[in-house]
């Protein structure tokens, strides 16, 4: 279970541990290897959204988290053990790296700012092809049919440092996708949605 749209920490009770790729009972200080929690507040890669890192620790443990990936609907976290040793069924702290997660929220902010910018600049044709959303960086591929000169790209940048300027609330909500659409929501790269979405 994902609780990460609640807050960065939560607990959870270990549920699955692997080593070399291989499932054991136990990881012992200095192990690499993979922890599934019941729970987690760390968001795994997705969307062109990189994953978070962070610790789980406990009395005595600590996992250092150097990655989050989905492997089917398991939210698997990557690191080592840097203390004690953990074992399944215990239950951990998992604390995500809440400054870089915030640089992570502001760069795909930005990225769907740019989307905007982009098609209000070069016209409603323009569509998101893939991104990349890293806590230093962003990526932004989109389908155009010519090369951006430098103007636009300083007309698409001014719209969106005005936007950012403006410092508006963000809210959130979660909707049918049929609601979602009549706001203005755009689905992209042919998703399928469930019955609800969520909505910033």
């Amino acid at each position: 279970e994902f609780s990460g749209y609640e807050g960065t920490e939560a607990s959870g009770e270990i549920v699955a541990l692997y080593r070399g790729g291989s499932p054991v009972d136990a990881l012992a200080a200095g192990d690499e290897g993979a922890v599934i929690l019941s729970s987690t507040p760390f968001y795994a890669e997705s969307g062109g959204q990189i994953g978070d890192t962070g610790i789980l620790a406990e009395t005595g443990k600590l996992f250092q988290v150097v990655d989050t990936q989905k492997s089917g609907n398991a939210i698997v976290h990557y690191g080592a053990v840097e203390e004690g040793q953990l074992n399944l069924g215990d239950a951990v702290d998992a604390i995500v790296d809440d400054e870089r997660r915030q640089a992570i929220r502001l760069n795909h902010s930005a990225t769907h700012l740019m989307h905007a910018a982009l098609r209000k600049v070069l016209g409603e044709h323009v569509q998101q092809k893939g991104s990349l959303v890293a806590p230093d960086r962003l990526r932004f591929d989109i389908s155009h049919p010519s090369q951006i000169s430098d103007e636009q790209m300083l007309r698409v940048e001014d719209a969106v440092n005005a936007r950012v300027a403006r410092n508006s609330e963000v809210v959130t909500t979660v909707e049918s996708p049929e609601e979602a659409k009549s706001r203005g929501a755009m689905a992209l790269f042919g998703e399928k949605y469930g019955d609800a979405v969520r909505v910033v």
